[in-house]
């Protein structure tokens, strides 16, 4: 069994921050998958489905992000999951936009969510990051966070999140390194080599404009 934890703050006002898409990818997940709808349950809300046969409980902590141990220490001991069956989704400064990167333990790097799970529940869960940039100057990093996902942002946004709950089934039986990867070829999608010309065959000059 599995505790999926998506990282944010609960209210319309934040709905649509960068330090969201935490949620935003576990609701991504939640379609994806088909769990049964979300409900108030451990300090937040909670939703169970089954992940390539396995079962999965995906939660949004409604603490607020500083608090969000709180929440996956409740779930975590009602379901009796230990920290290395827990993947928690989150925003990430030191990835460029989109970037995703999947980490076991380690620091929390200034990220307040992780470092209340840290200190509530413990530090060895699996970390999947994605980039949300840097404002440059650590100074603006709280207001940075705290704001709307650009209008052009919002046009990656959604498809970072859909190819996380596309692999997101990778992930769960635990294979970060083919997760990772399935989720970069979804986002960056490689050419279809042309079919190699028959032994004697000419090959066609390119017109004018193909090259």
């Amino acid at each position: 069994m599995r505790l999926l934890v998506g990282l944010g703050n609960p209210g319309a006002r934040y709905e649509r921050n960068r330090h969201n898409i935490g949620f935003m990818a576990v609701d991504a997940v939640v379609r994806r998958h088909s769990f049964q709808p979300f409900r108030a349950r451990f300090k937040g809300e909670a939703a169970e489905g089954t992940i390539g046969g396995e079962r999965v409980v995906a939660l949004k902590p409604h603490t607020f992000m500083n608090a969000s141990g709180e929440a996956v220490g409740a779930a975590a001991r009602f379901y009796k999951i230990q920290p290395e069956d827990v993947i928690v989704v989150h925003d990430e400064l030191d990835l460029k936009e989109g970037k995703i990167r999947v980490k076991r333990g380690g620091g929390a790097a200034g990220h307040n969510g992780l470092r209340s799970i840290d200190a509530l529940f413990g530090n060895d869960t699996w970390r999947v990051r994605i980039g949300i940039g840097h404002p440059g100057v650590k100074e603006l990093v709280h207001a940075y966070v705290l704001q709307n996902f650009l209008p052009e942002e919002m046009e990656w946004v959604p498809k970072v999140v859909d190819a996380v709950a596309d692999a997101m089934p990778l992930m769960v039986e635990g294979n970060p390194t083919a997760f990772m990867s399935k989720v970069d070829l979804v986002l960056n999608p490689r050419p279809v080599n042309p079919p190699r010309p028959a032994k004697g065959e000419a090959v066609k000059p390119a017109e004018e404009g193909e090259r």
